[in-house]
């Protein structure tokens, strides 16, 4: 089993200005957020538009992704996809070339919703490959929610070893840690109180523009200093609410830019930001200074 505590970040992919993806800045953007401290880094997240990335792109992603961080961090692969057997050659690819783990969101968009229906599909994505696999409970984009119950039966299979809950419940997430297996979390504004409730660590894309900050907050939770970690979110979630409320992308990849970390826009059908946006976006980043 994979040891992903700390701040796994949903990575951002960079576009150039006709949105095609600047590879070039990728690159360079790995080693930016491997030297601020990153544990951890999820390549075609959802912050990196996964959505509307092809198939061919998003192995190009895990290609280059995997050779430049060469074994200096977790790498995790979102190999999501509703076409079931895309979704094996995606996470078939990205075992191949070392990675970690995958995340895999459970089948949307009228596939099964019972719980029978999302276990068989988790336990034949199992079969086909050997390593950890990161369940994606985020029904406010799925339409589909995994139970505590559920979340007891996944654990069962063999490489179902974690999940990552977005769904902003915190009395959900605590009963998913009241069973004892991992939970990583995904919800930006209640990641200090998810950490002093136990998970493991976060899958985190407002981290693309605070990543030393994130991993500041882990490292003071975790060495038990909840006054300084209490501090530090202080400065952290003014932004941390304005990018949760709609536009999430784009609002990540604007702060981004504003911070140093510039990945460019969005691609279509997503929409940069307007002036007045970015400059409520800007007045909420001023606490990081």
């Amino acid at each position: 089993m994979s040891e992903l505590a700390g701040i796994n970040l949903a990575m951002q992919t960079p576009m150039e200005a006709d949105g095609s993806i600047d590879y070039a800045r990728y690159e360079e953007l790995i080693d930016l957020y491997i030297d601020a401290g990153i544990q951890g880094l999820v390549l075609g997240a959802g912050t990196g538009q996964h959505p509307y990335l092809t198939h061919q792109e998003c192995n190009q992603l895990y290609e280059l992704g995997a050779k430049r961080i060469n074994g200096r961090r977790n790498l995790i692969c979102q190999t999501s996809a509703l076409v079931f057997d895309e979704l094996v050659e995606r996470s078939k690819h990205a075992q191949g070339l070392g990675a970690d783990a995958l995340m895999i969101l459970p089948p949307y968009l009228e596939g099964p919703e019972d719980d029978d229906g999302l276990f068989a599909f988790y336990e034949a994505i199992d079969a086909s490959i050997e390593i950890d696999i990161i369940g994606y409970n985020i029904p406010q984009a799925t339409g589909i929610g995994i139970s505590v119950d559920l979340f007891k039966r996944l654990n069962q299979i063999e490489h179902f070893n974690y999940i990552k809950d977005s769904a902003g419940d915190l009395i959900l997430q605590q009963e998913y840690l009241a069973t004892g297996y991992r939970v990583l979390n995904g919800c930006d504004p209640n990641t200090v109180f998810s950490l002093i409730a136990g998970v493991q660590g976060c899958i985190w894309g407002g981290a693309n523009y605070m990543p030393r900050e994130s991993v500041r907050l882990f490292e003071l939770v975790t060495s038990g200093d909840i006054t300084g970690a209490m501090e530090l979110w202080s400065r952290m979630i003014p932004s941390l609410l304005y990018i949760w409320r709609g536009n999430y992308v784009p609002k990540v990849k604007a702060a981004a830019r504003l911070r140093g970390f510039d990945g460019g826009g969005v691609r279509a059908p997503l929409q940069n930001l307007s002036v007045n946006e970015e400059q409520e976006l800007a007045a909420c980043l001023e606490p990081l200074g």
